[in-house]
């Protein structure tokens, strides 16, 4: 199997690119891809990518923040269902979505009921807390979004990538899977307050493991 690891960054994956490099198992069998930081560059490195040399399973990986108190500072997680939460217009009333606009339809490919869902097996196979995303263009302050997030997209986590991931990815019917660690709570903005080397730390020893279940295989 050729697979596309990638992340936004080259630090969230530095120390599992070390891995793999120590382990010539895996060479020639991992690919990695560093998108950049949002929607628009993780759209287009993917596709890119994809066109040029097309893997069989793409799996990112990165760090998140969290929107539920019970998912603390390096906790982690996998994406089942994703959503965008700042496309459509924000007016008086509220933010409407562009399936409230009546835009895209609900289950317009590659929609499911308004999310853009990943339903393979290898979910539960991780035996990481299952959760649904929310993805955004800014890093989110303000507290009428937060409960947006929370109430009206049912959202668990917040990422910049990774609906681009899920988006890419069910388009071209490519397996994927998209792992996070919660680095801080949305909203505080006192990095004093965040887990960010316990988030990446976190982040790789579970993508190692991944990498060695999923070649084991």
């Amino acid at each position: 199997m050729r697979l596309l690891l990638c992340a936004a960054t080259h630090f969230e994956i530095e120390a599992t690119i070390t891995f793999l490099n120590n382990h010539p198992e895996f060479k020639n069998k991992i690919d990695v891809l560093t998108t950049g930081i949002g929607l628009t560059a993780a759209t287009y490195h993917l596709t890119r990518r994809i066109l040029s040399d097309r893997p069989r399973f793409i799996l990112q990986a990165g760090i998140c923040g969290s929107l539920d108190s019970y998912l603390s500072p390096g906790h982690m997680v996998v994406v089942e269902n994703e959503s965008i939460g700042d496309l459509g217009v924000m007016e008086k009333e509220g933010f409407s979505s562009l399936f409230n606009l009546g835009h895209v339809q609900l289950n317009e490919p590659p929609w499911s009921n308004g999310k853009l869902s990943n339903n393979i097996s290898v979910l539960k196979k991780t035996g990481l807390t299952i959760v649904d995303g929310v993805t955004i263009n800014e890093i989110t302050t303000n507290s009428e979004r937060i409960n947006f997030y929370k109430e009206k997209i049912k959202a668990n986590i917040e990422t910049m990538e990774g609906a681009a991931l899920h988006y890419v990815c069910l388009s071209e019917k490519i397996p994927f899977l998209q792992l996070r660690a919660v680095s801080n709570f949305v909203g505080e903005r006192d990095k004093n307050k965040w887990a960010l080397r316990e988030a990446v730390a976190n982040l790789n020893i579970e993508l190692q493991k991944i990498l060695i279940k999923l070649f084991a295989a």
